[in-house]
């Protein structure tokens, strides 16, 4: 996989969920991100993710103080970097790759997700050997920090 910069030519503005339910194997309840934007194919991108009183993990997390699972964000994170990895690789190879989770590192949760909240998670892509990637991310609400991590995921090609 060749290395891409950011220029304005392969930036990619937004991803939709459509093209996300064709990219992720997740679904309803765990897919957890809505949409992609500024995405440069291997590198870089921001997933957003529209939290709603109606999100399952609610009822249990915590029914009289609602707030969303650390552990969620991190995946959310893993989602938006598997996208990212996967807009790399040429259009007709892309369903046939998973990203698998390896490590998260690092990981700080800062203030809590609330009901109503719109999460921002910007994904940086810090090292790639063969097909291991190592991110950083970090989730905002409001401009502001709330969790952040440092993970690595694995591509495999579809058997």
């Amino acid at each position: 996989m060749e290395e891409q910069t950011q220029t304005p030519e392969n930036i990619i503005e937004e991803i939709r969920i459509d093209q996300i339910l064709k990219l992720l194997p997740h679904r309803y309840p765990f897919l957890l991100v809505d949409r992609l934007k500024n995405v440069v194919p291997g590198v870089s991108g921001i997933g957003i993710k529209n939290v709603t009183m109606n999100e399952p993990f609610f009822q249990g997390h915590f029914p009289e103080n609602p707030v969303m699972p650390g552990v969620l964000q991190i995946e959310a994170m893993a989602q938006t970097a598997g996208i990212i990895v996967l807009m790399s690789f040429p259009e007709e190879e892309r369903n046939g790759n998973s990203v698998y989770f390896m490590t998260v590192d690092e990981v700080k949760f800062r203030k809590p997700i609330l009901p109503g909240d719109v999460i921002e998670f910007s994904v940086q892509k810090e090292q790639a050997v063969r097909n291991v990637f190592k991110f950083r991310g970090e989730a905002r609400v409001d401009g502001k920090l709330v969790s952040q991590a440092i993970f690595s995921a694995m591509v495999f090609k579809k058997q």
